[in-house]
C-alpha cells in the first residue's frame, strides 16, 4: 500500500522542488514571499490531514468490523464537510492576509507579491485539500493505486504549465499558483469521478443518521486536527525567528524547508499507508500485527533517513546552487543541508508515533506527542542557537530538537504499548478479541 503513495509524494515533491527552481530564477523576493506562505499553507494542511486521518481510521475500522455500508454513506458526509469547512478557511486567510505575513516578519516591499499570489494560491489549497480528501477515501477502503497515479498526472500537468504561465505569459509568482490551481483541478474531476464509479462513496439511505455520523467525524477529528495544526503554528514562529536574519535567510529556509518534506517523502508515504492498515486490524482485533507493523515501519525511516542525509550532505552545494542563483542564498542552504537532515530520521519517528496514536484510537496522546516535540524541543532550541551563533547556531537547535523529540517520542510510545497490551490481555478474558482492541486505550 505504500509504494504508489511514495510514487505519487515524489512526483508532488519534486514538482514542488521544480516550482522553487522556476520561482528562484525571478529572484530573492519572490522566493521570500512565497517562504511566508509555506507556514500559513501547513494551517490548511493541517485540517485536511487531520479530517484524512480521522476519515481513514473510522471508514477502515467499520470495514473491517464489516460494515461497508456505514463506510460508503460516510464518504459522502466527509467531502461535504471538507468542502465546507476549507472554503471558510480559505476566506479567512485572504481577509487576514497582510496581518498574517506582517506577523511573520514581512517587509512592506515584499506585500504586492504576496497580494498577486496570494488568490491563486489560496484556490490551488481548496483545490489541494478536496484532493486530499479524495486519496484519504481510496486510502481508508484500502486501495493506493488510483490516487498515486493521480499524484503522479497534477505533478506532470504542474511542471508543463510552470514555465508556460510564469515565463511566457509573463504571470510571474501568480503563474506558479495558477498553474498548480490547473492541475489540481483535473486531479479533482478524475479522483472524485472514479470514486464514484467505484462505489466507495454513496448517498444516505437514511439522510438523518448523517447527524449522529457528523459528530463522531467532529469528536474524532477535534484533537487530531489540533495536533497537526501545531506544526504549522510552529512553522509560523520558525519563519519569525528566521525572518529576523533578512530575506536571503528567509529564502534559504523556504527552500530548506521544501527540501525537508522532500527528503521525508517515505515517511509521508507511510502515515499515509499504515491508519487504514491499522484501522483494519483494529477492526478484526489483532494487536500483534499493529505492533509488528510499527516497529518495522520505524526501522526502515531509520535506515533511509541515514542514507538521506548522507546523500544530501555530499550534494548540498550542488544541489543549493540548482535551486537558486543567488550566492548567498545558496550558502546558507547549503549550510542548512549540512546539518539539519542528519536529525530526519528522529524526526520521521515521531511522525510515525503521531500517526500511529491516532490511529489506535489515542489522539489525544497524538496531540500531546506533537505539542512536546515542537514546543518542548524543536522551537525552545531552534531560538536558543538562534540567539548564541546566528544562522549556524538556528540550524544546529534544529538538528539537537529532532533528535531530542524523536526519544522523547518512542519512549511515550513504549508507554502506550505496555498499555495496549496489557489492556489487550485482561479485556480477552472477558469478551471476544475485536470488541477487546476497539475499547483500548480511552485515557490517552
Amino acid at each position: 500500500m505504500t509504494w504508489p503513495m511514495l510514487i505519487g509524494l515524489l512526483s508532488i515533491l519534486s514538482c514542488q522542488l521544480v516550482d522553487s527552481a522556476f520561482i528562484g530564477q525571478l529572484g530573492v523576493k519572490p522566493l521570500a514571499a512565497v517562504s511566508f506562505s509555506i507556514p500559513v499553507y501547513q494551517l490548511v494542511i493541517g485540517f485536511q490531514v487531520g479530517l484524512g486521518i480521522a476519515t481513514t481510521a473510522i471508514i477502515s475500522t467499520e470495514n473491517g468490523a464489516r460494515n461497508n455500508r456505514y463506510a460508503r454513506e460516510f464518504g459522502v458526509l466527509v467531502i461535504g464537510t471538507g468542502l465546507v469547512l476549507v472554503a471558510i478557511i480559505g476566506v479567512l486567510l485572504w481577509c487576514f492576509q497582510e496581518t498574517l505575513v506582517a506577523l511573520l516578519g514581512a517587509t512592506p516591499e515584499i506585500y504586492p507579491l504576496i497580494r498577486a499570489y496570494w488568490f491563486p494560491w489560496l484556490i490551488s489549497c481548496w483545490l489541494g485539500a478536496m484532493l486530499h480528501i479524495g486519496y484519504s477515501l481510496f486510502r481508508a477502503h484500502g486501495e493506493t493505486y488510483a490516487p498515486g497515479m493521480v499524484m503522479v498526472l497534477t505533478s506532470i500537468i504542474n511542471v508543463a504549465l510552470d514555465p508556460l504561465f510564469i515565463f511566457t505569459f509573463q504571470w510571474g509568482l501568480a503563474g506558479a499558483a495558477w498553474a498548480t490551481s490547473a492541475a489540481f483541478a483535473a486531479g479533482n474531476a478524475i479522483l472524485f469521478y472514479r470514486l464514484w464509479r467505484k462505489r466507495l462513496v454513496r448517498w444516505p439511505a437514511v439522510p438523518a443518521q448523517q447527524i449522529a455520523r457528523l459528530k463522531r467525524l467532529l469528536n474524532f477529528m477535534a484533537p487530531v486536527t489540533l495536533s497537526q495544526f501545531i506544526p504549522p503554528l510552529a512553522a509560523m514562529l520558525a519563519t519569525a525567528v528566521v525572518a529576523s536574519h533578512g530575506d536571503t535567510a528567509i529564502a534559504a529556509w523556504g527552500l530548506g524547508v521544501r527540501l525537508e518534506f522532500f527528503s521525508l517523502i517515505i515517511v509521508l508515504a507511510l502515515t499515509m499507508a499504515m491508519p487504514p492498515i491499522i484501522g483494519s486490524l483494529r477492526g478484526s482485533g489483532d494487536l500483534d500485527h499493529i505492533l509488528k507493523l510499527v516497529s518495522m515501519a520505524v526501522r526502515i525511516v531509520l535506515l533511509w533517513q541515514l542514507a538521506v542525509a548522507a546523500l544530501l550532505f555530499a550534494g548540498a552545494d550542488a544541489l543549493a546552487g540548482l535551486l537558486t542563483r543567488d550566492r548567498h542564498t545558496a550558502a546558507i542552504l547549503s549550510e542548512f543541508l549540512w546539518l539539519v537532515p542528519m536529525s530526519f530520521g528522529a524526526l520521521g519517528t515521531c511522525m510515525i508515533v503521531v500517526s500511529v496514536c491516532s490511529a489506535v484510537g489515542a489522539p489525544r496522546l497524538a496531540l500531546a506527542v506533537s505539542a512536546l516535540r515542537l514546543f518542548g524541543c524543536y522551537l525552545p532550541l531552534l531560538w536558543i542557537g538562534s540567539e548564541l551563533a546566528g544562522l549556524t547556531g538556528l540550524f544546529a537547535g534544529v538538528l539537537a530538537g529532532n533528535l531530542l523529540a524523536g526519544a522523547m517520542s518512542w519512549s511515550l510510545y513504549g508507554k502506550l504499548r505496555t498499555s495496549l497490551e496489557s489492556q489487550h490481555s485482561r479485556a480477552l478474558h472477558g469478551k471476544c478479541r475485536k470488541q477487546a482492541l476497539l475499547k483500548l486505550a480511552p485515557q490517552y
